[in-house]
Protein backbone atom coordinates (compact mmCIF):
# COMPACT_ATOMS: atom_id res chain seq x y z
CA UNK A 1 0.00 0.00 0.00
CA UNK A 2 2.01 3.31 -1.35
CA UNK A 3 0.83 6.39 0.44
CA UNK A 4 2.15 8.78 -2.21
CA UNK A 5 4.57 10.89 -0.44
CA UNK A 6 8.39 9.63 -0.23
CA UNK A 7 10.47 9.85 2.60
CA UNK A 8 13.04 12.26 0.82
CA UNK A 9 9.72 14.71 0.08
CA UNK A 10 8.66 13.86 3.54
CA UNK A 11 12.13 15.13 4.70
CA UNK A 12 11.93 18.16 2.67
CA UNK A 13 8.67 19.33 3.21
CA UNK A 14 9.79 18.68 6.99
CA UNK A 15 12.64 21.42 6.74
CA UNK A 16 10.45 23.78 4.52
CA UNK A 17 7.39 23.68 7.17
CA UNK A 18 10.21 24.13 10.48
CA UNK A 19 11.79 27.54 8.36
CA UNK A 20 8.43 29.07 7.81
CA UNK A 21 7.26 28.45 10.80
CA UNK A 22 10.01 29.70 12.76
CA UNK A 23 10.13 33.05 10.52
CA UNK A 24 7.00 33.25 11.16
CA UNK A 25 7.34 33.33 14.94
CA UNK A 26 10.38 35.31 14.68
CA UNK A 27 8.39 37.96 12.60
CA UNK A 28 5.25 38.46 15.48
CA UNK A 29 5.49 35.86 18.37
CA UNK A 30 7.43 37.71 20.36
CA UNK A 31 4.31 38.34 22.27
CA UNK A 32 2.80 34.75 21.92
CA UNK A 33 6.12 34.04 23.97
CA UNK A 34 5.88 36.38 26.50
CA UNK A 35 2.45 35.69 27.09
CA UNK A 36 0.25 32.80 26.27
CA UNK A 37 -3.22 33.55 27.09
CA UNK A 38 -6.35 31.35 25.79
CA UNK A 39 -5.96 33.48 22.25
CA UNK A 40 -2.51 32.98 21.66
CA UNK A 41 -3.04 29.09 22.89
CA UNK A 42 -5.92 28.57 20.60
CA UNK A 43 -3.59 29.56 17.17
CA UNK A 44 -0.37 27.77 18.61
CA UNK A 45 -2.87 24.59 18.67
CA UNK A 46 -4.38 25.65 15.10
CA UNK A 47 -1.05 26.25 13.48
CA UNK A 48 0.50 22.80 14.85
CA UNK A 49 -2.78 21.26 13.24
CA UNK A 50 -2.30 23.62 9.93
CA UNK A 51 1.43 22.15 9.40
CA UNK A 52 1.06 18.57 10.35
CA UNK A 53 -1.09 18.23 6.33
CA UNK A 54 1.69 20.23 4.66
CA UNK A 55 4.54 17.84 6.44
CA UNK A 56 2.85 14.29 6.46
CA UNK A 57 0.32 15.25 3.65
CA UNK A 58 -1.94 12.14 3.18
CA UNK A 59 0.57 9.50 4.93
CA UNK A 60 -1.25 9.09 8.79
CA UNK A 61 0.97 6.42 9.25
CA UNK A 62 2.74 5.62 12.56
CA UNK A 63 6.14 5.06 10.77
CA UNK A 64 5.38 8.18 8.99
CA UNK A 65 4.58 10.48 11.80
CA UNK A 66 7.77 9.36 13.48
CA UNK A 67 9.99 9.65 10.44
CA UNK A 68 8.66 13.32 10.18
CA UNK A 69 9.25 14.24 14.04
CA UNK A 70 12.65 12.60 13.51
CA UNK A 71 13.29 15.15 11.03
CA UNK A 72 11.96 17.70 12.76
CA UNK A 73 14.08 17.26 15.80
CA UNK A 74 16.99 16.75 13.88
CA UNK A 75 16.49 20.05 11.77
CA UNK A 76 15.95 21.82 15.04
CA UNK A 77 19.17 20.59 16.34
CA UNK A 78 20.89 21.63 14.29
CA UNK A 79 19.27 25.19 14.02
CA UNK A 80 19.91 25.61 17.76
CA UNK A 81 23.56 24.17 17.37
CA UNK A 82 24.55 26.73 14.74
CA UNK A 83 22.79 29.53 16.41
CA UNK A 84 24.86 28.89 19.32
CA UNK A 85 27.75 28.47 17.71
CA UNK A 86 26.94 31.87 15.71
CA UNK A 87 26.44 34.97 17.85
CA UNK A 88 25.01 36.79 14.29
CA UNK A 89 22.74 33.65 13.20
CA UNK A 90 21.52 33.76 17.04
CA UNK A 91 20.76 37.56 17.08
CA UNK A 92 19.01 36.82 13.45
CA UNK A 93 17.32 33.76 14.43
CA UNK A 94 16.43 34.43 17.81
CA UNK A 95 16.13 38.15 17.55
CA UNK A 96 17.78 40.70 20.64
CA UNK A 97 16.32 41.73 23.80
CA UNK A 98 13.82 45.05 23.37
CA UNK A 99 14.00 47.28 26.47
CA UNK A 100 10.51 48.24 27.40
CA UNK A 101 11.64 50.05 30.28
CA UNK A 102 14.59 52.74 31.22
CA UNK A 103 15.55 54.49 34.44
CA UNK A 104 11.77 53.95 36.09
CA UNK A 105 10.05 54.78 32.69
CA UNK A 106 8.18 52.88 30.46
CA UNK A 107 9.48 53.48 26.73
CA UNK A 108 5.94 53.75 25.07
CA UNK A 109 6.70 52.91 21.54
CA UNK A 110 8.99 50.19 22.52
CA UNK A 111 5.70 48.84 24.84
CA UNK A 112 3.67 49.86 21.72
CA UNK A 113 5.78 48.09 19.43
CA UNK A 114 6.14 44.94 21.57
CA UNK A 115 2.23 44.10 21.37
CA UNK A 116 2.01 44.15 25.36
CA UNK A 117 -0.08 45.56 27.39
CA UNK A 118 0.59 47.73 30.48
CA UNK A 119 -1.05 46.28 32.97
CA UNK A 120 0.67 42.85 32.13
CA UNK A 121 4.18 44.83 32.45
CA UNK A 122 2.75 45.66 35.67
CA UNK A 123 2.25 42.62 37.01
CA UNK A 124 5.46 41.61 35.12
CA UNK A 125 7.55 44.06 37.51
CA UNK A 126 5.39 42.88 40.78
CA UNK A 127 5.90 39.03 40.12
CA UNK A 128 9.81 40.34 40.55
CA UNK A 129 9.77 42.60 43.33
CA UNK A 130 9.20 45.66 43.15
CA UNK A 131 5.67 47.57 43.40
CA UNK A 132 5.72 49.63 39.87
CA UNK A 133 8.25 50.48 37.41
CA UNK A 134 9.62 53.44 38.64
CA UNK A 135 11.27 50.91 41.27
CA UNK A 136 13.07 49.59 37.99
CA UNK A 137 16.71 50.37 36.02
CA UNK A 138 15.45 48.40 32.99
CA UNK A 139 12.35 46.31 31.72
CA UNK A 140 13.59 44.14 28.93
CA UNK A 141 11.47 41.27 26.17
CA UNK A 142 14.05 38.97 26.27
CA UNK A 143 14.23 36.93 22.99
CA UNK A 144 12.41 33.98 24.58
CA UNK A 145 9.76 35.95 25.37
CA UNK A 146 10.88 36.09 28.66
CA UNK A 147 10.45 39.97 30.79
CA UNK A 148 13.88 40.64 32.69
CA UNK A 149 13.08 43.38 35.50
CA UNK A 150 16.44 45.23 36.59
CA UNK A 151 15.05 46.74 40.09
CA UNK A 152 17.39 49.81 41.61
CA UNK A 153 19.40 48.91 44.24
CA UNK A 154 17.63 49.56 47.04
CA UNK A 155 14.18 47.95 46.03
CA UNK A 156 15.76 44.75 45.27
CA UNK A 157 14.36 41.54 47.44
CA UNK A 158 16.21 40.04 49.47
CA UNK A 159 18.48 37.52 48.67
CA UNK A 160 20.39 34.54 50.12
CA UNK A 161 23.22 36.71 51.10
CA UNK A 162 20.69 39.64 53.00
CA UNK A 163 19.30 36.51 54.89
CA UNK A 164 22.39 34.92 55.84
CA UNK A 165 23.85 38.07 57.26
CA UNK A 166 20.45 39.19 59.24
CA UNK A 167 20.80 35.82 60.57
CA UNK A 168 24.17 36.07 61.94
CA UNK A 169 22.71 39.73 63.78
CA UNK A 170 19.95 38.02 64.96
CA UNK A 171 22.76 35.23 66.59
CA UNK A 172 25.14 37.94 67.12
CA UNK A 173 22.39 39.72 69.54
CA UNK A 174 21.03 36.31 71.04
CA UNK A 175 25.11 36.11 72.64
CA UNK A 176 24.74 38.95 74.14
CA UNK A 177 21.59 38.68 75.75
CA UNK A 178 22.18 35.42 77.17
CA UNK A 179 25.91 35.84 77.70
CA UNK A 180 26.01 39.63 78.54
CA UNK A 181 30.44 40.60 78.68
CA UNK A 182 31.58 42.89 81.64
CA UNK A 183 30.31 46.36 81.73
CA UNK A 184 27.28 45.86 80.04
CA UNK A 185 24.66 47.35 82.22
CA UNK A 186 23.79 45.06 84.38
CA UNK A 187 22.76 47.34 87.08
CA UNK A 188 23.92 45.96 90.32
CA UNK A 189 27.44 47.70 90.00
CA UNK A 190 29.03 50.63 91.76
CA UNK A 191 27.70 53.80 90.66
Amino acid sequence: MSVGISYGEKAVRTVLVYLVVLVLLRWGGRRELAQLNTFDLVVMLLLANVVQNAIIGPDNSVAGAAFAAAVLLAVNALVVRAASLSSRLGRLLEGSPVILARDGQWLPSEVKRSGLNRADLDVAVKRQGGDDVSETTSVSLEPSGSLLVSLREGDQAADKNDVAALQAEIAALRQQLTHPGPGSGSGAGPR
